[in-house]
C-alpha cells in the first residue's frame, strides 16, 4: 500500500529555478519501516533536497514515481510484501524513470547481483551518514552512479564470482577498454568520485568523465555501479 505523501511545496517545486539557482533535487522515499522514512525524510530535507513522496512497499513505489515524478528514489531492497529489487526493475521500467539508490545491510550475494541488474545506481548501508547519503542522492539525481569507499567493499567482495565462466564473459566484455580506461574503471571500484580520480590521475574532471563513458559504452554497463560489479567479476582485482 503506497503512502506518498507531498513534499513541502507540493508540485509546484517543478517550477522553473531562477537563472542562478541550483535545481532542488526531488526525492521519493520507499522503506517499510515509519521511523526509517521518518529519519531519511528529516536528513533528506536538512540538506536542501524535497522529499515529494514517500511509500512503505513496491506497489506504493510504483505509485509514486508516477504520481510525483522525483528525480531519484531511496530504496530499501528488503521488504516485507514486494522486494526492492522487484521493485526497481518495475520502476526502472516506466517512462522517465528516476535513478534508484538502494538502501542495504549488503546480505546476500545473490541480492546484490540482482539490485544491481535490476538497474540500482547507487548503494548506501542502512546506518548511512548524512554527507554519504547527500552525495549519493545528488549523483544519481545528475545521472551518474554513486559507490561510496565503504559500499564498494562490501558490494565488490559480495558481487566476486567463483564462476570461471562469468569471469570469461565480463573479461570478454572489458577486452576493449584502453589502458587509460582501465585506470579509470579500476578507481571506480574503489568508490573513488570522478574529482577524487582526476587527482590521483593528473586528469581533468572532463577526461575523466570522457574515459568512464568509453569504458561504459565498451563494456555495455549501464552505470558505474555495473562497471565496477563486472570488473571485478572479470578478475582484475586481487
Amino acid at each position: 500500500m503506497s503512502e506518498g505523501v507531498t513534499g513541502s511545496g507540493g508540485d509546484a517545486a517543478t517550477a522553473q529555478p531562477g537563472a542562478h539557482e541550483p535545481r532542488v533535487v526531488r526525492v521519493g522515499i520507499v522503506d517499510d519501516d515509519t521511523m526509517v522514512r521518518s529519519l531519511l525524510r528529516t536528513i533528506v530535507t536538512a540538506r536542501g533536497m524535497e522529499v515529494v513522496g514517500e511509500a512503505d512497499d513496491g506497489d506504493g513505489a510504483v505509485d509514486l514515481v508516477q504520481r510525483h515524478h522525483p528525480d531519484v528514489l531511496l530504496m530499501d531492497l528488503r521488504m516485507a510484501r514486494m522486494s526492492g529489487v522487484e521493485a526497481t526493475r518495475a520502476v526502472r521500467a516506466l517512462p522517465s524513470a528516476p535513478g534508484v539508490v538502494a538502501l542495504t545491510s549488503f546480505d546476500t550475494p545473490a541480492t546484490i547481483r540482482d539490485a544491481v541488474a535490476a538497474g540500482v545506481q547507487g548503494f548506501l548501508a542502512k546506518d548511512v551518514g548524512p554527507d554519504e547519503l547527500e552525495s549519493a542522492l545528488r549523483q544519481v539525481a545528475a545521472g551518474e552512479g554513486a559507490l561510496s569507499p565503504r559500499a564498494a567493499r562490501v558490494v565488490l567482495e559480495q558481487a566476486r564470482s567463483e564462476d570461471e565462466g562469468a569471469r570469461r564473459r565480463a573479461s570478454a566484455r572489458l577486452a576493449a577498454l584502453s589502458e587509460r580506461e582501465r585506470d579509470v574503471a579500476e578507481r571506480v571500484t574503489r568508490g573513488l568520485s570522478n574529482p577524487e580520480i582526476a587527482r590521483e590521475l593528473f586528469l581533468s574532471e572532463s577526461t575523466v568523465k570522457t574515459h568512464l563513458n568509453a569504458a561504459l559504452t565498451k563494456s555495455g554497463a549501464a552505470n558505474r555501479v555495473q562497471l565496477a560489479v563486472l570488473v571485478t567479476e572479470g578478475s582484475w582485482l586481487t
